[in-house]
This record gives structure tokens, sequence and C-alpha cells, in this order.
């Protein structure tokens, strides 16, 4: 019997929990994705194979098989990857993975088309630095996973504690999660207090399977001179300017991963009329996190309404 969801705490104004619902879809492939219309939008999960929250709370990751996707420090018989990744080390994972159902962390993450000044495959905007021993996307993963409170018959978070996650209702963990939501610090005037919701946090990192990174296909060593990047999908340059500005919509019809994929491909931000062929019905664009000063470390993505 198909059942719908409505999930008020994944409004899509909010980069992670738009994220999230697209994760869903991801790591449960029996789930639909659409959006409310009031002012604003939230997701709306929906199975025509059961209640779509215990579907999600079934398929829920596991800490072992976190600790095995491809984009591991170590993983299987390749070279260890450092969060600087020369061209080699890369390739040879890419290799290793390529039959991995996983192998999309690689590409969602890093790529090889542009290779940065000192000779490094280039990240992803969805895959910032961090501190210390926090080297990239994984180490996040790994450590915002951990809060994730398991119970007893299911891999993770009971449907009971998925819906609390769901609904806004479940309380904030310490921590910086994956590291681009800015609704994680307390305020920009104190960013040393930063809470994160980990079971959106795990479901914004599988949302990221549909945001492939692609580069120029030049080498920054060779022409200096030339402004090159690399580009994940989703993201532009500003105004023509080095600040990349991410765009994202919400949809009215139920989709599965496959359907939002090509409607992303499709989709354009700057067109109304193709707005409404794609029965898109709002968009947002993001707001970059002003550091304070240069020695602030500090990232993160708010949204403004197109």
């Amino acid at each position: 019997m198909s059942s719908r969801v409505t999930c008020r705490g994944l409004p899509g104004s909010w980069v992670n929990g738009w994220l999230a619902g697209i994760g869903a879809t991801v790591l449960c492939p029996e789930i639909r994705l659409g959006w409310t219309e009031d002012g604003t939008p939230r997701a709306v999960l929906s199975s025509a194979d059961g209640d779509p929250v215990e579907l999600l709370s079934a398929a829920w990751p596991t800490r072992a098989a976190l600790r095995e996707l491809p984009i591991a420090d170590e993983w299987a018989d390749t070279p260890r990857m450092e969060r600087k990744v020369n061209v080699e080390t890369f390739s040879a994972r890419v290799r290793a993975a390529r039959a991995h159902p996983a192998s999309w962390t690689l590409s969602s993450t890093m790529t090889d088309l542009h290779v940065t000044a000192d000779g490094r495959v280039a990240h992803a905007p969805f895959d910032p630095a961090g501190p210390g021993s926090i080297r990239w996307l994984h180490d996040r993963l790994l450590r915002v996973h951990r809060h994730v409170p398991r119970s007893a018959g299911w891999p993770g978070p009971s449907p009971g504690r998925l819906a609390r996650s769901l609904q806004g209702t479940a309380r904030r963990v310490p921590g910086s999660g994956l590291g681009f939501d800015i609704t994680r610090l307390a305020s920009q005037a104190d960013d040393t207090v930063k809470r994160v919701e980990p079971v959106v946090e795990v479901l914004a990192f599988y949302g990221l399977a549909l945001f492939p990174l692609r580069g120029t296909g030049t080498d920054a060593r060779l022409r200096r001179t030339v402004p090159t990047s690399a580009i994940q999908r989703g993201w532009s340059r500003e105004n023509d300017t080095r600040e990349l500005c991410f765009s994202w919509p919400a949809w009215r019809a139920c989709l599965d991963a496959a359907a939002i994929d090509a409607l992303l491909d499709l989709w354009r931000d700057d067109d109304r009329g193709n707005w409404a062929l794609l029965g898109i019905h709002s968009a947002w664009r993001s707001l970059r996190y002003r550091p304070r000063g240069t020695a602030d470390p500090t990232r993160g993505y708010g949204s403004q309404r197109l």
C-alpha cells in the first residue's frame, strides 16, 4: 500500500535538508521524493512498498559499511589517500572501485580532470577540508554517524527516532557534521559552538551521489595564467567571479533517484519557463559564510530564494 510522509524537518531552503531528501532515495531505492507547495516547501517521502520511514530505517548504513567506502583513507590494496591526493593514487583507487556500488563517493568528492598547481586532484565544494585529524568528508561522515542512536532489531535509528529527525524534533548533537551547513553555528558572532542533526547529515552525504565533480580537463601547472576550475554539479561561478554559488530546486512530482538525476540535468535556474515544464515550483541559491577574518577557518552555506 502506498504511503506518504511530509517531513517538516527537511525544508527545501536548507541545503542539508534538501540533500537529505535526495539521500533517502539513494539509500532506499523504493522511496520517492517530492516537495510541498506551501510558503516553505518541505520534503515528501513516499513509497508503494510500505512506510517510507520504516524502509529508510531498515536500509540505514552500518558503521562497517561506511568504513568500506572507496573514499576511506585506506581501502582494499590501493595506496593510502591523504587529503592532498596525487593523480596516480587517485587513479589507482578509481580503477579498483569501478565496479563498487559506492564508486560515486570518489566522483562526488574529487576529480583528476582538473589538477591543482601542486599536482593534486581537485576536491569538490561539498568536500571541505577540516582541522586537525578531520581530513575530509569520510572522516566527517564517520564522526557524525557515531551520534546516530542504534535500536534493537535495526541497523541504525528506530523508525520512531528517524521520524523525529525527519520532523525536526530530534535534538542536535555537538559537531560540525559534513562541514558545509551554516546552521551548525550558534551565530556568526560565535563559531565555537556547533551542533548538527546527525540523521540529516548522514542522509545528506548519500544525496551527494547525484552530484559528481567535473573538471575543465586542463592542468593548472601548465596554464597558470588561465582560470581553470573543477565544478560540482549545481555549482556555477557567480557573475563571472571566482566565487562559487550552488542552486537547487523543489518539484511537485514524487520522483525516485534516477528521475531526480534526469530532472537536475534539464533544470536551469535562470529559466522560469523551464521550471514550469519540469514541475518545479521553488528554487534557492547558496549564500556563503563570510569569515570574520583571515584566521577564521569556518566554511558553510546558507540560502536565498530565487
